[in-house]
C-alpha cells in the first residue's frame, strides 16, 4: 500500500509558514535543493491546498526561464509531469498534471492508496496536513527544520485531538544548518 507523507520545512519554533504568510526564510542552499529533487523521485502523487498550489505554479513556466539552473530545470522535469490534487473551494480550474480534489481528502486518499500506481503520496501544506493527521492518515512526517525564530504563523504540526507516537527512521543535517528528520507513525 503506498504511503502517505507529509514533508516540509519548519522553523526552529515549530511553524511551516511564518506570521506574514511567507516561507522564504526556508529557501535551501543547493545542497538542500539537491536533496528535495532527489526525496521527490520516491513521490507518486502530490496533495495540496489552494495556497500551496498558486505557490508552486511558478513552475509550470520556470523552464523558459534561459537563468534556470540545471538543477532547478531537473526539478521541473521532476515537479511538472507530477500528477496533482489540489483541494480548494474556490478554484475553477487548474494547470499542468494538476486536477481539483473530486472527494473528501479521506475519500481521495483512499482512491490513491488502492490505485496500482506506484510512489508516495505526498500532502502539502500544514492546513491539509493538519486534516490528513486529525483523521490518521499520515504515515510519516519528514520535517526540515530551519534555525531561525519565527514567533507564529501556521505551526508545521497540527493540533490534534489525540496522541501520535513517532519512530525515528531517519536524520540528515545539512550546510545551512538545516536537520531533517523523518518519522514514521507507529501503529
Amino acid at each position: 500500500m503506498r504511503r502517505v507523507t507529509y514533508s516540509m520545512s519548519s522553523s526552529l519554533d515549530g511553524f511551516a509558514v511564518g506570521p506574514d504568510g511567507g516561507i522564504d526564510w526556508g529557501a535551501p542552499s543547493d545542497e538542500l535543493f539537491r536533496f528535495y529533487i532527489e526525496r521527490q523521485r520516491d513521490v507518486g502523487v502530490q496533495l495540496m491546498g489552494r495556497r500551496l498550489y498558486e505557490t508552486m505554479l511558478y513552475w509550470e513556466d520556470a523552464a523558459e526561464d534561459p537563468a534556470l539552473s540545471a538543477a532547478h530545470r531537473e526539478w521541473v522535469a521532476l515537479w511538472n509531469p507530477l500528477p496533482k490534487v489540489v483541494f480548494s473551494r474556490t478554484l475553477a480550474a487548474v494547470r499542468g498534471a494538476a486536477r481539483l480534489a473530486e472527494g473528501t481528502l479521506a475519500e481521495e486518499i483512499a482512491r490513491l492508496r488502492d490505485a496500482p500506481d506506484a510512489g508516495d503520496i505526498a500532502i502539502g501544506g500544514p492546513t491539509l496536513a493538519a486534516q490528513a493527521a486529525e483523521l490518521g492518515l499520515i504515515d510519516e512526517y519528514r520535517v526540515r527544520i530551519h534555525p531561525v525564530l519565527l514567533g507564529g504563523g501556521l505551526p508545521y504540526f497540527p493540533r490534534v485531538a489525540h496522541q501520535t507516537e513517532l519512530e525515528l527512521v531517519e536524520t540528515r543535517a545539512f550546510d545551512q544548518g538545516v536537520v531533517y528528520l523523518r518519522h514514521r507513525v507507529v501503529r
